[in-house]
């Protein structure tokens, strides 16, 4: 189960991760919390896919079958917020499953902690959870969010740092693993490859390029701060932004405000960011919160050196500015950080040479048998 399909790094590492599962070995539901079109495309044929809330996307029908979408919508939501988990997981949700896996924090945890079955039970946890604790706003309280976790098996962090502040913001420390996200390094290299389908333009000034969804844990806000500053400076440079999110019309303010149409490009969500990654000189992650970010660990299998700020996750993929320069987590650094990258020509050539140095380290097929292990033993 995960809130929802598309949009963010757990998303794509579920992808992957289904990708892989062997069709022949597991009958593999996915539930998603809210009702949304299942691409085949990014996700495989051979899921059977269900949702918690029904309509959505779909948004068809007749208007009594609409009427009764939205009047099950609302006794689902109330017995969601009014009554526990168990009730609410036996009433709507349907199957017998010898495994279940809430991967992502918030709703879906929730509500297979709710499970009476004699599964094995596991919990995924993407982000440091004491810097961004949005997953409250699925709980009646942080009470009834520890009690959850105490439903589960295995509790699995995808860094070490993740997991230490987990255990500190639940004064938890059993039942913890790490399992680092399974990346499909060959799918990922041979999809930058393929032409991008909207239009490029390309200039001789340094390409910047960034993926996350729009929302302020990426950091966006502060990250066109600083490039404002370094424009004003006669810094030249290009940065493309692909996602999508509640900051949209924030961020396009800026843009415009300031000036910025010709140094930084909004391209929206999509479905292949590789493409982007593959035409820039180097990767920028702003994040004031990560696990262990997706789209870095993409940007270093495509040998693409990177600045990014002091999140969960940086120094177990960088290490100590080894494989990429790690600013501290504020805006000053941050700018510090951009300005030491456009204008040292030999640093960045030193990190893309370490970039591809570290781009080998992602073997998937090892990644998913330690995933595998949870259930298997």
């Amino acid at each position: 189960m995960i809130n929802n399909l598309y949009g963010g790094g757990a998303e794509k590492i579920l992808q992957t991760l289904l990708g892989q599962l062997d069709q022949d070995v597991y009958d593999i539901t996915l539930y998603g919390v809210k009702n949304e079109k299942y691409d085949t495309a990014l996700y495989p044929k051979g899921v059977q896919y269900r949702s918690v809330y029904n309509g959505g996307y779909k948004g068809g029908g007749s208007l009594k079958n609409q009427l009764s979408i939205k009047i099950m919508n609302k006794l689902k939501s109330f017995v969601y917020n009014r009554f526990s988990a168990k009730v609410f997981y036996k009433w709507f949700i349907k199957g017998d499953y010898d495994v279940e896996v809430a991967f992502i924090e918030g709703y879906s945890t929730r509500i297979i902690s709710g499970s009476n079955q004699n599964s094995i039970k596991i919990a995924w946890v993407h982000i440091d959870l004491e810097a961004n604790h949005w997953s409250e706003i699925a709980y009646n309280n942080y009470e009834d969010e520890c009690n959850s976790y105490t439903k589960f098996d295995h509790i699995v962090s995808v860094s070490k740092s993740v997991q230490d502040a987990f255990s500190r913001k639940f004064n938890m420390n059993k039942r913890l693993t790490v399992k680092y996200n399974p990346v499909d390094r060959e799918n990922i290299i041979e999809k930058s490859k393929l032409k991008p389908t909207v239009n490029i333009e390309s200039d001789k000034v340094l390409q910047l390029v960034t993926v996350g969804r729009l929302e302020p844990q990426k950091g966006y806000d502060r990250l066109l701060e600083v490039l404002n500053r370094l424009k004003n400076e006669s810094f030249s440079f290009h940065l493309r932004i692909i996602g999508e999110g509640s900051q949209r019309s924030e961020l396009e303010n800026y843009i415009k405000n300031h000036k910025l149409q010709n140094e930084v490009n909004l391209m929206g969500f999509q479905s292949n960011p590789y493409q982007f990654i593959a035409l820039a000189d180097a990767f920028v992650c702003s994040s004031r919160s990560e696990g262990f970010s997706t789209v870095v660990t993409e940007a270093l299998i495509l040998g693409k050196p990177v600045v990014a700020t002091d999140c969960a996750g940086m120094l177990e993929l960088l290490g100590k500015n080894e494989f990429g320069l790690i600013t501290e987590n504020n805006k000053e650094a941050l700018y510090e950080g951009l300005k030491r990258f456009l204008e040292d020509e030999k640093l960045r050539a030193y990190y893309t040479e370490k970039s591809k140095e570290r781009s080998g380290d992602f073997d998937s097929r090892k990644t998913l048998a330690r995933i595998e292990e949870l259930w298997k033993k």
